[in-house]
């Protein structure tokens, strides 16, 4: 081979080499990407480097990855996801949430639309991680202490298109109690959903509280009761679990099903008029 062809040769090599290596792309919220193996495209509304992105497609359903080098695509390009660097995004701060923090406002009237959970513990999980967004839209997080009569509950709240109800039920699984008590609610302006868990607070990451893994509990047992005695804390159950609680700062220490069930309500509430 001549040096001419060789060196030809070693260009289009390093050509092959750069082109495997995708390029650093800062990523403020609304860029638009595309993940490559799922071929999901949309805006950013949530990002944090090395941890999540979240993309909210055409339609309005959000979908979240891990921000690994290389799996996105940014104009046809593949790309590694980076922080903004630049003095105006740096100084950005963050809700537990993820959200962008607006700073200090007016306390908004309560929009007539609720969110329900089943417990205080279910609102004091909801209340430490999307808190400041629920103030800054105005909407109130009511406990039902329970929802097994929850179709009555519906039907007394009248709800309506100003008036929407949003409901996160624990444990909604084929088969549960929970998934037939929901399917008995039939409302335009009403938006159950819910996690896999037993129990809200098995929704938080162990590794948020220390512990490798939550014990396991028998069916024809009160989780938390159940917990609290595994790990040695009878006698202790409110300090305990007021531990667990403090333990989470975020919506990264807790499971992805929650996080996307309680978005998905705060986003139906906070619609204006019919869908």
């Amino acid at each position: 081979m001549s040096d001419t062809n060789r060196w030809a040769a070693d260009d289009v090599i390093d050509a092959d080499r750069r082109a495997a290596i995708p390029a650093d792309i800062e990523v403020p919220l609304g860029i638009v990407l595309t993940h490559r193996s799922t071929r999901t495209t949309g805006q950013v509304v949530a990002f944090t480097e090395g941890q999540r992105v979240v993309l909210q497609d055409a339609a309005g359903n959000r979908h979240e990855f891990a921000p690994i080098d290389g799996f996105f695509e940014h104009d046809g390009a593949r790309v590694a996801l980076r922080a903004p660097t630049t003095k105006a995004e740096a100084a950005t701060r963050y809700t537990a949430s993820g959200s962008i923090e607006t700073g200090t406002s007016r306390a908004k009237v309560a929009r007539a639309s609720r969110i329900w959970v089943e417990g205080i513990h279910d609102a004091e999980l909801i209340e430490k991680i999307w808190g400041d967004d629920l103030r800054e839209e105005g909407i109130v997080v009511e406990p039902l202490h329970g929802a097994d009569d929850l179709g009555a509950a519906v039907r007394e709240f009248e709800p309506g298109p100003a008036r929407r109800l949003g409901i996160l039920l624990d444990h909604l699984v084929d088969g549960s109690k929970e998934s037939r008590l929901a399917s008995e609610v039939n409302s335009p302006h009403v938006l159950i959903t819910g996690h896999p868990y037993v129990d809200i607070w098995q929704a938080i990451k162990p590794t948020a509280f220390g512990i490798e893994a939550w014990p396991i509990v028998p069916r024809s047992e009160p989780w938390k009761e159940g917990v609290v005695a595994a790990l040695g804390f009878r006698e202790e159950t409110g300090r305990f679990w007021r531990g667990v609680l403090g333990s989470v700062s975020s919506y990264a220490d807790v499971e992805t099903p929650l996080v996307n069930a309680v978005e998905q309500l705060i986003d139906f509430v906070t619609v204006e008029g019919d869908l």
